[in-house]
């Protein structure tokens, strides 16, 4: 049985501390500050939108990829200080096999630490699980970058292993990448409340 998810929906979540809603080609002006100001944000990250160019070309491709159903991708506004703060995806969705990867998720320097990730992350697992009924949900991160692996424990992610050499890093070189999960029983019986419980 497929899961429910279409890519021309509009998938906007929320609670009293975030809202996550479709990114949009006209979010560049929201997000354009991170790409000039903070180039350090992507250092872990297989796609760059360091500058004005960068930042435009990583909005436009995942408008495109969510328009070929393979990507769906969200601007993150904090309602704590009434301002955008990042961007995060569904991506590598199957709705076949009921499973999607939640990663590419970046957030400028002052909402990092601040819980705005677990509020985040929560409603999108809650999403996931759901209203889409994946019963899978994958992570992954480069192996190297302990504050995202750690966020991702934090939530209830199991380590599934390390795929070695796995893709170009950015910078000449090849990252492995770390593989975590979070599957739907695991939601239903213990994760949701347990993630509840910490916002």
């Amino acid at each position: 049985m497929a899961s429910t998810f279409n890519p021309e929906n509009d998938y906007t979540i929320e609670d009293d501390q975030v809202l996550l809603r479709p990114l949009q080609a006209s979010d560049f002006d929201n997000l354009l500050p991170f790409a000039i100001n903070e180039p350090d944000t992507w250092g872990f990250s297989l796609t760059s939108a360091r500058g004005s160019d960068g930042m435009r070309t990583y909005i436009d491709a995942t408008v495109k990829a969510r328009e070929t159903g393979k990507e769906y991708p969200f601007i993150v506004y904090d309602k704590k200080t009434g301002q955008y703060a990042g961007s995060t995806r569904f991506y590598d969705i199957q709705p076949q096999y009921e499973s999607l990867q939640l990663g590419y998720t970046w957030y400028g320097e002052k909402f990092r630490g601040t819980g705005l990730n677990k509020h985040c992350k929560f409603l999108l697992l809650q999403l996931a699980f759901e209203t889409l009924d994946m019963k899978r949900v994958e992570f992954r991160a480069d192996a190297r970058n302990q504050r995202s692996i750690a966020a991702m424990k934090s939530i209830g992610c199991t380590v599934e292993g390390i795929l070695r050499s796995h893709t170009p890093n950015g910078n000449g070189g090849r990252r492995d990448s770390i593989v975590l999960s979070i599957l739907q029983h695991e939601w239903q019986q213990e994760l949701k409340e347990r993630l509840k419980a910490k916002l």
